[in-house]
Parts: C-alpha cells; structure tokens; sequence
C-alpha cells in the first residue's frame, strides 16, 4: 500500500511514550472558515470542549488500517481519518496504543479513554455485549460506521493448498489474530471441520505481524480484514511471499467505539464523519490508502 504523501504524514505529531498525537490543525480558526462551520464543535460534550481532546484507544497491530510506519509515526486509515475529524471538530485527537487487538474494547468500557478506533468490525454482539453464545458479558457499545470490510484468506505464494474460501481451511493449520471476528468464524468453522472429519489447527496471536510469521512457517493461511490481506500480499518480502486466496467474503462495517452512555459525543462524530465524505476529505483519505473499495456513501449508528 501506498505510504501517506508528504503533507499527510507531516500533519502527525510524534510518538511521545506510549501515546500517539494528532494534531487538530484548524483549531483557533475553525468558525471562520464557511466550509468548516462551528456548530459541530458547539454540539461536543462540555467535558470535550474544555478539554480540547477526545482520546482514541487502538491496537497498532493492523496496516493498512491502523499501524507505526518505519518511522514510528501513526499511520494507515484511521490515525488519518480521526485527524480530519479532529480538524473539523477543534480538537486533538489523542490516540493511546492498546498493545493487542483484544484489549480495545475492554479498555473503552473500563473508561481508559473516550472512543475506540482500530478497524473494529460492528456486530450485534459487540453492540449488545454479549458472546458468540448469546451469554452477556459487558454492557455493549455503539459504533459510528465508516468503512466497509470483508474476511479475507492471505497463503502462500502460488496458494499450493488450493485454499479460497471458508471451507477449504478444513484439515489445515490457520492463523488469526485474537479477539476479533474472524477469531470467533474460525472457531465455528473448527466445529464444522470436525463433523467432516478434517479438524483444523487454529493459531491465535496478538498481532498480524505475528499470524504473517506464523504463515511463512507452520501456518497454511491467515484469516483476518480482506485489506489488511491485501497489504500484506503486496508488502511481505516485496509482495513475493504471499498472496490472497481468493474474494472478499461478508463485507461488514467498521466503527468506531463509543460507550452507550457517551450518545452526544457519538451522534457529533457521526456528523462529522457525514461532513468529511460530503466535502472529499474521506475519499482523499481512502485514496491515500489505496481503500476506495471500502467507501461507503454515508455514516451510520450501528449499521448492521
């Protein structure tokens, strides 16, 4: 995938220890500007305008979509389309590594920080808070939906175990990283593999740097977003090491993560992802990232 042009990576401030800044450049002229209107930032919770912060948790574990480039700068999609949000709004947009994909979501319930965004897919459960058995196990969360993406399968150059879809990991070893949607499809396709008599071998990790290095060793594929595939199909080893195994299956939602009591604060960012497809800044964003296929026409609350 392409890397942010120059003006896009400069307008990202440096890592400083363990939390990531971007700076919401606009800030003190934002009512001026016709094409920037102040009644979004008016519209903010009290506790955000004063602070002039909404802090961001993400597991930077997941490029194109959310990553550190070889300069340890923030970068991919969301990192670049919360900057535009937090221009749009006058606010900084403060993101705090997480470390591993699982811990996002727990560390917005327990009030780490004020939204999630990390390529988090918007399902009922997650919305409802409850477990792939229906058990409910957190209060849920609400998703500003922004981006949609299917499950893709990344093997081998050449696909020499002839995987394409689902059903053809069964009898297979598989990698996947932990606490995500795909981890709970490979779960049920593990009880569909046994009743065929071919179990499959599931490898979870924490990152996808970790389930690519699985793949070059005992691991036969590697299922996660169909775009995070795509990018290791095109990066890993100069694109001569993997390659993806077939379409792009169940294309659902991206949002991003609020807590159900935080509803102002998630109809605003609603508002303003709405503002940034109308006024081109979230297809320049898509562009950037070489993830035009993932444009969706509006924002929505919890689409699914």
């Amino acid at each position: 995938m392409a890397q942010w042009n120059r003006r896009g990576r400069a307008a990202l401030a440096a890592v400083m220890g363990g939390t990531l800044l971007l700076s919401g450049c606009g800030f003190a002229g934002i009512g001026d500007d016709p094409h920037r209107p102040a009644d979004l930032r008016t519209l903010l919770p009290e506790r955000v305008r004063k602070a002039g912060v909404v802090t961001v948790g993400a597991s930077f574990t997941a490029a194109p979509v959310v990553y550190r480039n070889d300069r340890n700068e923030p970068d991919g999609l969301d990192p670049h389309l919360a900057q535009k949000l937090g221009e749009l709004l006058g606010v900084r947009m403060e993101f705090q590594d997480v470390g591993a994909f699982a811990n996002v979501l727990p560390g917005l319930l327990d009030h780490k920080y004020d939204i999630a965004m990390s390529g988090i897919t918007d399902t009922r459960e997650r919305e409802q808070g409850v477990d792939k058995d229906g058990k409910q196990i957190n209060p849920g969360v609400d998703f500003v939906d922004y981006f949609m993406a299917g499950i893709g399968i990344a093997v081998d150059k050449g696909n020499p175990q002839g995987i394409h879809e689902i059903d053809d990991l069964c009898g297979h070893t598989v990698t996947v990283k932990k606490g995500t949607t795909h981890a709970d499809l490979l779960s049920r396709q593990k009880t569909v593999c046994d009743h065929a008599g071919k179990p499959m071998t599931v490898m979870e990790t924490d990152s996808d740097g970790a389930a690519v290095d699985n793949l070059k060793g005992r691991a036969d594929a590697f299922v996660t977003d169909y775009p995070k595939v795509t990018y290791a199909a095109q990066t890993v080893d100069n694109g001569n090491a993997l390659q993806v195994g077939g379409p792009q299956l169940q294309p659902r939602p991206f949002g991003i993560a609020l807590r159900k009591d935080d509803q102002q604060l998630r109809d605003v960012l609603m508002r303003a992802m709405n503002r940034l497809i109308t006024d081109g800044s979230y297809d320049q964003v898509l562009n950037d990232h070489q993830l035009q296929v993932g444009a969706i026409q509006n924002a929505v609350t919890n689409g699914p």
